[in-house]
């Protein structure tokens, strides 16, 4: 059963919400559209499919330097391509892979890891009617 007196904390807690704590002093700080799409979100509205995405990935990996500095100069092109291409331009120069590991573990998918446990233990094992108890 509640009493009313476990009750108190919580109805304090609702009077500090109603007294305007929170927004009242920074609305610019409000969100009002929400949570900003991701960029996957975005393409699929425009008409891009996952296998699209993947795709223009593989391919501008595959080209030059030259060829991905074309791309990336060049407004004809989307501005996904442009954008992968400038990804790659930029991390080439740093002398970086972060955004080429990126864009692999996004088309490939992430290397398998293995992890190893070692330990000087000792593991007891009980077998009581027909079951085995670590």
């Amino acid at each position: 059963m509640i009493k009313t007196t476990d009750l108190q904390p919580m109805a304090n807690r609702i009077d500090n919400l109603k007294k305007g704590n929170g927004f009242d002093k920074y609305p610019e700080r409000i969100n009002r559209n929400g949570r900003p799409m991701k960029l996957a979100s975005k393409l699929n509205e425009i008409g891009y499919s996952n296998s699209q995405v993947l795709d223009t990935i593989k391919n501008i990996i595959a080209l030059t330097e030259s060829e991905v500095n074309d791309i990336a100069e060049n407004e004809d092109f989307t501005i996904l391509e442009r954008m992968i291409a400038k990804a790659l331009l930029k991390d080439l120069s740093k002398g970086s892979l972060y955004n080429l590991e990126l864009l692999l573990s996004r088309t490939f998918g992430k290397p398998k890891e293995s992890a190893s446990f070692q330990t000087n233990e000792k593991i007891e094992i009980v077998y009581v009617k027909g079951k085995t108890i670590l």
